[in-house]
Formats: C-alpha cells, structure tokens, sequence
C-alpha cells in the first residue's frame, strides 16, 4: 500500500470518511458494473445556482477522496429533471405570455423564450453545462427526456409497473387523505396536448406494461409506462433513478433528508442497493433564514465571483458541510485569506497533514503555491484608508512594500486587487463608520504618532507591530480595546489586519499623516 493510500485510509477530513463508507459497499467484490457511480442532481426550471457548485464541488472531493483509496473506476453523472412540467413561468425571462401557453408541459417540450435553443430545457440544460465546464468539473450530463426517451429507463419503469401496490404503500404512508385518493406514482404525459397530468388511474396493467386513466375532458386513455409516455413523480423517480443508474453516492441538502427513507424504499423494492447519501446543512443569508433560489437571498455564484475566486468558494463549501452557515457577502474576505493560509501551510506538511488540508481537496492533491503576500482583508483596508479607484493605485503601495511583486509574478496577487477594488466600492465605501476617539485613545494615538515619527528600523510587519503593541501593552487592558481603537477610529471599521503590516503596506509616513488626519476630526468630517 502507497504511503498516500496508507494516510488516506487514517485521515478524518470528511471527504475522506465518506469515501471509506463507499468503498465499504464493496468491500467483498467490486461493483458487478465496473465503476463507483456519483451522481448529482439538478432541476433545470430555472438557472444554476451557488448550491449547484456546492452540491458538485463536495461530491467531487469525495470522488477524489475515493479514488485514493481505491483502484476502482468512478464516474460522476449530473442528472437533469427535464421531463418535469413546467407548472409555473420564471419572473426572469422574455416571452412570457408565449411560455404561459405551455404551462404543465416537459421543460423540453417548451419552446426557448430566448430563441437561441430548441426547448427551454435545452437552453437551462446548456447554460448548466456551461457553468460546470466554466469551473473544469470532470462530469456526464444525462437528460431526463433522453433517460426516459430512449428506452434506458424502461427495465425499471416495467419493474415499477409489475411492483405498483408496493410501491404505493411507500408513498401512501407520506400523504395526506386527500391526497391519497387521486396519487400515483406514474404521471402521464397527454398524447395530444403534451401536458403531464396529475389525475388518477384507472388502472396499472404489469403484463402490458401500460396505464389506464381518463384526462380532464373525462376521455379514457391507455399508454405505455415505456418510451417517454409517462414519468414518474419526483420521489418515486429519485429512488427508481438510483436503481437505474446503479447510483452508490448522490448528496442532498438539509431539506430532503425526511424524504430519504421514501428513495431508499423505492430502491428497495425495484431490486437495488439504495447509495450512501450525505445531507448536508443548507446556507442561511444575512438574517440567518434558509437560501431560497425563489426570493433570490442570500448571494448568486456570480456575485461571489465578482469579489473572489472559485476557490475561495470552494474553500467555503468544504469547510463543515453539516453545519448550518451564512453566506453571504461579508464571508468572503475571510474565505478568500484563509484558502491562501492554506496554501502556504501546505508546502511544509507531509503526506499526512497535507490530507486533512482542505485545499488537497480542492484541488485533488494537485496543488498550487499561493502568491497572495498582501491579505485580501489588508487590501480592502488599503483601499479604504486611500480611496482608491484603480489598481494602480493599490500596486503603487504593494510595490514599495514588496519591490519585485507584479501582475505577471503574483496572479493571485493582482486577482485580489480587482476583487478588493470591487469589494471596497460595494460594501466598504457605503459602510464606513468613523468615530472621535476618546481621551485616552487620542494620548495613545499621539504616543503612536511620536513612536512612528522617530521610527528607523526596518519596514517590517513584526518590528512595526512591536511599536504599536508597545503603545497599547501600557494603556490599554485588555490590549483588544486598543486595536479596536485603532480600526474605528483610524480605518472607520469594527475590525481590521494585523497593524504593524498595514503600517508596512502603507508607509510610515502616510500612517502619521492618517493619525493627524482623525486627530484633526477630518476623518470624522468626511465621512458625514
């Protein structure tokens, strides 16, 4: 056994212990299909969203996870619901009284109100391809409509005909009264209007393969399970898909999870190993209430890409899968500096460590050298105290702060200038509260001031942190409230970098002329 295989099989990072419960699975022989199938997903009624990427990046970390620890072949399938009617018209797009006559037909039976593809299915289906390979996710992308058209789904919705009663008293249990009496599991799609319906049936032939069921003008019909003709209701096709594919992982969030004993059952009885599942928690905004892709809270994947990277956003999504958390814009600085903190303690662990380490995750043990040598927080601090509008302006300070960096030698670098000029402009700008410092913080100040002016050491974060630390150790206890004086009174901010780096980065001299400037009350007066 390698030496990483070796570290894999100990490692508690999670994508770890969720790849050992599948290899688990085979643990007595290897999958009779020849691979370990991961799927995900997705409802193409409207664009992708940030849970998208989330649902894709995690389950690809555990593919990654998995693949050390086992020879066998995996594949990842991002399954699309495009034989779902469409029951109501998206806020979001043109043309809409065209798309209101199409109400209740598959997704890929609705003309494109973009006019650029052959359904709405099709043009939701390519942007979230498009999305995917924007991010280099190593996916196949399998259509509802081709699954159900093409004779792939037929086996198990025969088995789905021939096992009705059973089935049905799985999802009986989960409904109301009312409900009970008009539910099936099948739906059919009408062979002249296009539409599903949700109506009863008359009847489930097995033999035949076939469903009877009057539509809404009271006509009988009987249709095929087979070939498209029918799809089945969102939980039963959960489980069933599962035992078609011959899925062994697929996530889910938080809100899913009572329905995971209905998909197991399902499964179950249409002769198949439900998959390991993983139920993450689900991402509340700013006022700590659940995302939802209808209200548009919370924050889109392209704003987050406006301000960071995908990788920051990785970073965020690894970190605790099964603890509730805000995203939301004010998380994104913090992401940003702790992915590169990451990457530069990655290049000094070993093997062991480097697993446990959420950017081997991210970037599947591949894993680049960081280039960021200015924190993005002290960026946006930069920015602020500068008002700078432009990138050169923040390049001028780094370059007297580190002479050889540039756009060329530090990519990461100069992505986060954009982003923290982006950042400031949004949210700091509008933000910024200043405040008159009080009498003990004003002598402090001075005392800084006096230090700084006489100051002929080194332009060093640790030798310049050590003037302002001094300053504080004889005033203040605890020494916090100094630092916190320092950042609302100095930078109009509750909280900031490290001091004596962004006294470094900015210069000493423009540091002095900061101090006399919120002495003076003209930080206080501009900001009015």
């Amino acid at each position: 056994m390698s030496e990483l295989r070796e570290a894999a099989f100990q490692s508690r990072a999670w994508p770890f212990e969720e790849a050992r419960r599948i290899l688990k699975r085979y643990e007595k022989a290897p999958p009779a299909k020849g691979h370990v199938l991961f799927e995900t997903g997705y409802g193409p009624s409207g664009l992708p969203h940030i849970g998208t990427f989330g649902e894709v990046a995690r389950t690809t970390m555990i593919r990654r996870a998995f693949e050390v620890l086992s020879d066998i072949p995996t594949r990842l399938v991002c399954f699309s619901d495009d034989l779902d009617g469409m029951r109501k018209v998206p806020g979001n797009v043109p043309n809409q009284d065209m798309l209101r006559e199409h109400l209740q037909k598959p997704l890929t039976s609705v003309p494109d109100p973009f006019g650029t593809h052959e359904s709405f299915g099709a043009h939701n289906n390519a942007m979230l391809r498009r999305f995917l390979d924007t991010f280099g996710f190593d996916y196949e992308f399998v259509s509802a409509t081709e699954f159900y058209r093409s004779g792939q789904f037929d086996e198990v919705l025969l088995r789905s005909a021939e096992r009705y009663d059973d089935l049905m008293k799985i999802m009986l249990k989960s409904l109301r009264e009312e409900r009970q009496k008009t539910y099936s599991i099948f739906l059919p799609i009408h062979p002249e209007t296009g539409r599903v319906l949700y109506v009863p049936l008359k009847n489930v032939d097995a033999r035949e393969g076939t469903i009877t069921f009057d539509d809404e003008t009271g006509r009988e019909w009987t249709l095929p399970v087979t070939g498209g003709n029918v799809k089945l209701q969102w939980k039963p096709d959960f489980g069933a898909r599962w035992a078609a594919l011959g899925v062994d992982f697929e996530m889910y969030g938080k809100d899913h999870s009572s329905n995971t004993p209905i998909y197991d059952g399902i499964c179950r009885v249409l002769g198949a190993r439900p998959p390991e599942h993983f139920v993450y928690e689900l991402f509340l905004d700013e006022h700590g209430q659940k995302i939802s892709k209808s209200s548009g809270n919370g924050i889109s994947i392209d704003e987050w890409l406006r301000y960071a990277t995908t990788e920051s956003l990785s970073y965020f999504m690894y970190q605790k899968p099964k603890t509730a958390k805000r995203l939301y814009f004010d998380v994104i600085p913090k992401a940003v500096d702790e992915y590169h903190q990451q990457l530069r303690a990655y290049a000094g662990q070993d093997a062991a460590v480097r697993l446990n380490n959420p950017v081997w995750h991210i970037h599947g043990g591949d894993v680049p050298q960081s280039t960021l040598i200015v924190p993005f927080a002290m960026l946006l601090n930069l920015a602020a105290v500068s008002s700078a509008e432009n990138d050169e302006q923040l390049w001028g300070f780094i370059r007297r702060y580190a002479p050889d960096a540039s756009p060329e030698s530090h990519p990461d670098l100069a992505k986060a200038v954009g982003h923290a000029l982006r950042y400031y402009e949004d949210f700091i700008r509008p933000t910024r509260r200043y405040r008159a410092a009080t009498e003990a913080e004003r002598e402090a100040l001075q005392q800084l001031r006096a230090d700084l002016a006489a100051y002929d050491g080194p332009l060093e974060d640790e030798a310049l942190q050590s003037v302002v630390y001094a300053v504080g150790r004889e005033r203040f206890d605890p020494l916090r409230d100094w630092f916190g004086a320092l950042y609302e009174v100095l930078l109009g901010a509750s909280q900031g970098p490290r001091f004596g780096g962004f006294i470094a980065l900015y210069g000493v001299g423009e540091t002095i002329e900061l101090i006399d400037r919120a002495l003076a009350g003209d930080l206080l007066a501009e900001a009015v």
